[in-house]
């Protein structure tokens, strides 16, 4: 385990997780309560695939238990899909 693998770190790049929330109201809801984690810059929703993907930027580090924590109050999962890729 590492910084990188353990954080979701600051920029461009963000973190993409899988969830198994399905309807658009219950991702809203996973939105709302990651925004409720402080440093979160952005949450792009990707109804697009499936499992539905959630990217998250922030402006500072996150933890991403912190994170897959805070969703599982919805009731539902965030998990990490991969990594970022490191050019």
């Amino acid at each position: 385990m590492s910084l990188i693998s353990e954080h979701i770190i600051p920029g461009l790049h963000g973190r993409v997780f899988g969830t198994d929330a399905i309807e658009q109201k219950e991702l809203d809801c996973i939105k709302k309560r990651i925004f409720e984690l402080d440093g979160i810059k952005d949450v792009k929703l990707n109804t697009e695939v499936f499992p539905r993907e959630i990217t998250v930027y922030t402006t500072k580090l996150i933890s991403i238990e912190d994170l897959e924590m805070k969703v599982k109050t919805t009731g539902f999962h965030a998990i990490l899909k991969d990594s970022f890729d490191l050019y």
